[in-house]
């Protein structure tokens, strides 16, 4: 019968946290089948600390720019535009 380890506190994985006697991840299914992991794959590639912050500020604490309009990526407007457009002349087109 194998011995079940209890899982550790967050998925080496994604960091999720993990419930205590959970066989599996609930965020990305890390579970005990391939083996808890102590530390994350990314642990000792020395990486500078600003990669790993979760906030839109720089290193100094000030805030970075948002490029969002109407709370969506610019990109998504740029789609949206482009697409409306090529709608346009798609009718303008059957109308001649």
């Amino acid at each position: 019968m194998p011995d079940h380890r209890p899982p550790p506190e967050n998925c080496a994985n994604c960091g999720a946290a993990i419930p205590r006697n959970a066989r599996a991840c609930p965020e990305c299914g890390a579970d005990e089948a391939i083996g808890w992991r102590e530390e994350s794959v990314y642990d000792g590639t020395n990486l500078p600390e600003e990669v790993w912050r979760d906030t839109d500020e720089y290193a100094d604490g000030t805030p970075a720019p948002r490029r969002d309009v109407n709370g969506l990526p610019w990109y998504w407007w740029v789609v949206g535009v482009a697409l409306l457009l090529l709608l346009v002349l798609g009718t303008l087109q059957l109308l001649h």
